[in-house]
């Protein structure tokens, strides 16, 4: 627990440096979306940031196959396919569950700072 909670201060750090503000969680899912995404586009509305965040949720769920990536559309927004039920947990334990599968996702990132 103390390892996540510290490599988890990290990754918050490592993010603030290079966005010039500290990300709180949908922050991250959107910035995960927008690597996951092909657009060179810089503004987005409402509803896609929602999308991007929606993005970014899945592509972490993914890495644990809870869903899959089945295609891409022509605007390079990948769709995504639920492959098995994901587990009910409270607030506390979700939040700490995503922080793990963003840990990972940004595991290259981090191995550069250590």
């Amino acid at each position: 627990m103390d390892d996540i909670n510290e490599k988890w201060k990290t990754l918050e750090h490592i993010l603030e440096k290079r966005l010039g503000r500290k990300p709180n969680m949908e922050g991250i899912l959107m910035l995960i979306g927008l690597q996951e995404i092909s657009s060179s586009k810089t503004r987005f509305s409402k509803e896609e940031k929602q999308d991007l965040i929606h993005v970014g949720t899945c592509t972490l769920l993914a890495q644990e196959g809870y869903y899959r990536v089945v295609k891409k559309d022509d605007e390079g927004w990948p769709h995504f396919q639920q492959m098995k039920s994901i587990p009910e947990m409270d607030a506390a334990h979700q939040e700490m569950w995503l922080k793990k599968l963003m840990l990972y996702y940004f595991e290259p990132l981090l191995e550069k700072h250590v």
